[in-house]
């Protein structure tokens, strides 16, 4: 698919999707970054503000297959990956496919359930495959994980550990809406009858498959390469850092900047394409030092300074 093409792809997604969910566009497009990088998603906010709804319309406007998962404390990783049913007629065990199959997952309060739950998704997110009783499956492709936490709410529940947050390409943040939204929504509300608004589908799971193909294709010069190596770099010596973004988010990063390429419909990634996506990429993987986290140091705020310190190379 030419880039072209590919960018009015998105552009058709992102409507679809803007009219069921009142939020930025710059929300709306970091969760399309996760899906055109091939990556996943984590959506950090308050209850209410529509984290669920922007799953469940992404879904529905790519065309894709979507399943949810409450995550409680009581949740077993079968409950995720599935398990072997025994089948009293055939006299032989069945596996019973669980909700991970599916095209978009939504992983709904993930840091309500402990730690081996939470761990059950891990092979599924880096390898999209689940192992079961020794037997290894496929997911379906594409595949990709919507998960939400909501940050007030700190009873019941379980820290994601480094290595789980690690795997979501992208963590974002929907907000409250602006005084118009607010209004925008309860004027939707009163038109229609169903509590949820439906969103149409305007892509197919192939069309989709090929806009994941398509962030290859997109140059990322040498002296872009170095940018990006530097900014990863400098955050594992920065002084409020105890563990600073790891290989796979130097990867990630550049995945990234080339899938904001195709929204924006370039062949090429510059520098401030990079540091358009360096906050909502790097951020959520840093684990800043305890004298850090007693000063209540932002970790974006980390990433705006290391950006800011980096040298910005010049592109033809």
């Amino acid at each position: 698919m030419e880039i072209a093409e590919a960018s009015a792809n998105c552009e058709d997604a992102l409507a679809a999707v803007e009219r069921a969910v009142v939020a930025d566009r710059s929300f709306l497009e970091s969760t399309l970054l996760g899906v055109l990088a091939r990556g996943h998603v984590l959506l950090e906010d308050v209850p209410g503000t529509g984290k669920t709804l922007t799953a469940r319309s992404v879904a529905a406007a790519l065309g894709l297959s979507f399943s949810r998962i409450q995550f409680t404390p009581d949740l077993l990783p079968s409950d995720v990956t599935g398990t072997h049913i025994f089948d009293e007629h055939t006299g032989a065990f069945e596996f019973r496919e669980g909700p991970v199959f599916a095209n978009v997952l939504l992983a709904d309060e993930i840091n309500r359930a402990p730690p081996k739950t939470q761990s059950a998704l891990l092979e599924a997110m880096e390898e999209r495959q689940v192992t079961v009783d020794g037997e290894t499956r496929e997911l379906p492709d594409p595949f990709f994980v919507i998960a939400t936490q909501n940050p007030i709410e700190h009873e019941g529940t379980f820290s994601l550990p480094e290595a789980q947050v690690d795997r979501f390409a992208v963590k974002a943040s929907i907000g409250y809406p602006s005084y118009d939204g607010e209004r925008e929504l309860v004027h939707r509300r009163l038109d229609r009858v169903q509590r949820s608004p439906t969103v149409d589908e305007v892509l197919s799971t192939e069309t989709v498959r090929e806009l994941q193909a398509a962030p290859e294709s997109v140059t990322v010069e040498e002296d872009v390469v170095t940018y990006v190596v530097d900014i990863c770099r400098a955050t594992r010596g920065h002084p409020h850092v105890s563990a600073g973004v790891s290989p796979r988010g130097t990867q990630r990063l550049v995945e990234t900047a080339r899938a904001r390429a195709v929204i924006d419909g370039r062949e090429y990634v510059t520098p401030d394409i990079v540091k358009s996506v360096a906050l909502p990429v790097l951020a959520h993987r840093l684990v800043l030092t305890p004298d850090a986290r007693v000063k209540d140091v932002d970790k974006r705020a980390v990433i705006e300074a290391v950006v800011d310190d980096t040298p910005v190379p010049t592109v033809d």
